[in-house]
């Protein structure tokens, strides 16, 4: 049987670089049956196929209009002119299954048992890889760096990675992971483990709430690879012993975590204190939800006054902006352009070490091409200043390099 697999997100975001794990599961489950496998990069490719798997992890990752009819189950039958695209004669004319978070957000469905606890086909992205290689030598020539190129493919060929746990208990309403209400082992590392690949990636919504953390993190650090969790840790329930397990790891990239709440601040700061006790690493990061109780003025104030606490322990801020299945609320609010400066602002370490809010919106302005207009950036903050002057004063110019790491 021929099987093409296509991963939305891969061809409707340009600056996508992570692997689909769904897609490689499926992919090694189907090589394994005897069945040729093909991933696709275009959706006019699924007419050659006998079964095709859709997967998408993005809400916001656009797919053909048809498409959004088919996903919908509003397939008006084959006598509706122009709903199935020429490629596809009928609608039976493929197996089309679609999966994940971008088509279901909270309620997409599990894999087959038999996919879900499969090793994953690592090698699935290759020959896409390899074709953006040719592409970029091509356009590039003699200036054409394989190493830094390869750079933004690390995921698909350095790690192997998998989810150890499943499942949270807070059913947070932003969240996607509502379909459990505990956190439970959902397989060992040799699951998922390839010992030629140099690193190791984890997915899990919640790691440190299961029961069972510390044998799982103790097998992983056996490895003796760097490693890293993909996902926001839940700062809340970390302990010391978690904290001094997490910071003895050979870590790849930041420690993230997440700070969604501001009603969470207390807390925050006390276990903040805890884990400046076992690492004086700057690369310690925390998401930080912003436009999911309101998009007013008291939830710019409250993204300041949680950014601010991060700088007191020299930790980075990355600001997420909500957005449910279909919307995204920032975006109608009068103060869209303070979420998209502020997000630029956080989002770039190299500004966000350097310069405070004020200064960053400055720094943008003097780069401005339209001679006598204000940039976007510039205009933001001036409008917000203007309307609530005790906000900007308390928190536009704090500088996270003003600030030392708290004395233990």
């Amino acid at each position: 049987m021929k099987v093409g697999i296509i991963d939305a997100d891969l061809i409707g975001r340009a600056k996508h670089r992570f692997p689909n794990l769904a897609c490689e599961k499926i992919s090694a489950f189907h090589k394994e049956m005897g069945d040729e496998v093909s991933l696709l990069m275009s959706y006019e490719d699924i007419g050659s196929f006998e079964k095709v798997y859709i997967s998408k992890v993005f809400t916001d990752t656009p797919i053909p209009e048809w498409l959004v009819s088919y996903v919908d189950g509003e397939y008006p039958g084959e006598s509706y002119p122009g709903f199935l695209p020429n490629f596809i004669s009928s609608k039976d004319a493929v197996d089309i299954s679609i999966g994940g978070t971008g088509f279901y957000f909270d309620k997409a469905p599990n894999l087959p048992y038999e996919i879900e606890h499969h090793k994953p086909d690592y090698n699935l992205y290759d020959e896409w890889i390899e074709n953006e290689i040719s592409k970029a030598k091509s356009e590039k020539g003699d200036n054409f760096n394989l190493t830094n190129f390869m750079v933004q493919f690390k995921e698909y060929t350095d790690y192997s990675i998998g989810f150890l746990t499943r499942g949270c208990f807070r059913k947070c309403k932003f969240c996607v992971n509502q379909k459990y209400d505990h956190v439970f082992e959902h397989s060992s590392l040799e699951e998922f483990y390839d010992e030629t690949r140099p690193k190791l990636c984890f997915l899990d919504d919640n790691f440190f709430g299961c029961p069972k953390w510390k044998p799982l993190l103790e097998e992983a650090l056996k490895s003796g690879k760097p490693l890293k969790f993909k996902q926001g840790m839940d700062e809340r329930i970390m302990t010391e012993d978690k904290f001094k397990l997490l910071f003895s790891a050979k870590y790849d990239g930041d420690f993230t975590f997440a700070f969604d709440n501001i009603s969470d601040y207390n807390i925050i700061h006390d276990k903040l204190k805890k884990l400046r006790k076992y690492t004086k690493s700057t690369s310690v990061k925390f998401y930080v939800l912003v436009g999911f109780e309101s998009v007013d003025e008291i939830d710019i104030e409250n993204a300041f006054k949680r950014i601010e606490l991060l700088m007191r322990y020299k930790c980075l801020p990355y600001i997420m902006r909500y957005q449910d299945k279909k919307y995204q609320p920032w975006k109608e609010s009068e103060f869209k352009g303070m979420y998209v400066t502020l997000a630029r602002w956080c989002n770039q370490p190299s500004f966000f070490k350097k310069k405070s809010f004020r200064q960053f919106c400055e720094a943008n302005q003097a780069i401005h091409k339209t001679e006598g207009t204000i940039c976007a950036s510039m205009k933001a903050m001036q409008d917000f200043e203007k309307r609530f002057p005790d906000i900007a004063k308390k928190y536009f110019d704090l500088r996270y390099a003003d600030y030392n790491f708290p004395e233990e």
